[in-house]
């Protein structure tokens, strides 16, 4: 499979590269001619080298890879490991193959190491068959990508005919998801519990409490499973407690900034998910859209059940 479906267009590549030298030998004068006119007007010479000397290099170190992913309203975006953290760097050439875009998204840090997947054997923390509404590894598939804490996250329904709920959609126990068991998929220990978060009228949203009632595991291998918009006062766990695959954790709900009842399970290497870097999610053995697939990462559109 596929990591991205998307190619990096050679001019972009060899731009990349050249930046990239620059960058890490300080030389940002060199950055600063590889503008177009509408960005030397935009950002002098001086702003161009404090920008990079102090608003980045000093923060992230020296660039070790800048890997393209996707492209966003038109430009490249390159997701960069520095030295010190990570970040995302979106940018768009002229014809003349100038810069002519450059956005450095917050840069993460990298106060503990980067997960690329699990190697904890994981089931699906649902019973029964749901639907992958965002899933996989670019943007088409799933919008979390976009958000370094949240890449590769997954946002799980229950559909039955082509259809998430039945009947008036303002009321979230028409919805299938609502109510339904979340177990856990894998061994591991509570280490976060959030509760109280009230659930939302379906179509309106949270986004002052993002993830809504909350859930976060970790195994003994530091990875750190995330489960959010649980329903308010269904949480069967308390933070510090030892649980095993399959055990009871909480139900489906719709708290946090959800506008319909889901489950949002993500992978991160930490516990908080603002300081996260997230990773990719692999099942060891599921039945995926009604055949077994073992050490699978499942995409938008799959039905998945365990097996």
């Amino acid at each position: 499979m596929e990591t991205f479906p998307q190619e990096e267009q050679p001019n972009y590549a060899r731009l990349v590269s050249v930046f990239t030298e620059l960058f890490n030998s300080g030389d940002y004068d060199g950055i600063y001619e590889l503008y177009d006119d509408g960005m030397k007007k935009t950002f002098t010479r001086m702003e161009t080298r404090n920008f990079f000397g102090e608003n980045v290099n000093r923060l992230t170190g020296d660039i070790k890879s800048m890997e393209f992913y996707t492209f966003r309203e038109g430009a490249h975006v390159y997701r960069v490991v520095f030295d010190k953290s990570v970040a995302d760097v979106m940018l768009s050439l002229t014809s003349q193959n100038k810069i002519s875009g450059l956005f450095i998204s917050p840069p993460k840090p990298l106060g503990v190491p980067i997960l690329k997947r699990n190697s904890t054997p994981m089931i699906l923390p649902v019973i029964g068959e749901w639907f992958v509404f965002w899933g996989g590894l670019n943007e088409v598939q799933n919008y979390h990508v976009k958000e370094v804490s949240q890449q590769y996250a997954y946002d799980l329904l229950k559909v039955r005919e082509g259809a998430s709920h039945e009947g008036d959609p303002l009321v979230k126990e028409n919805y299938y998801a609502f109510g339904e068991e979340i177990i856990a998929p894998c061994n591991g220990r509570v280490v976060k519990v959030i509760d109280g978060v009230p659930d939302n009228i379906p179509g309106q949203t949270n986004p002052e409490q993002l993830t809504g009632n909350t859930i976060v595991l970790q195994t003994d291998r530091d990875e750190f499973i995330l489960m959010a918009h649980l329903m308010e006062n269904s949480i069967e766990v308390e933070e510090g407690q030892e649980v095993g695959q399959g055990d009871l954790l909480a139900k489906c709900g719709n708290s946090g900034n959800s506008t319909e009842p889901h489950l949002h399970l993500s992978l991160q290497n930490t516990l908080e998910m603002e300081e996260a870097i997230g990773a990719q999610l692999y099942f060891g053995r599921i039945e995926v859209n009604g055949e077994i697939r073992v050490d699978y990462l499942p995409v938008k559109e799959d039905f998945v059940r365990n097996n």
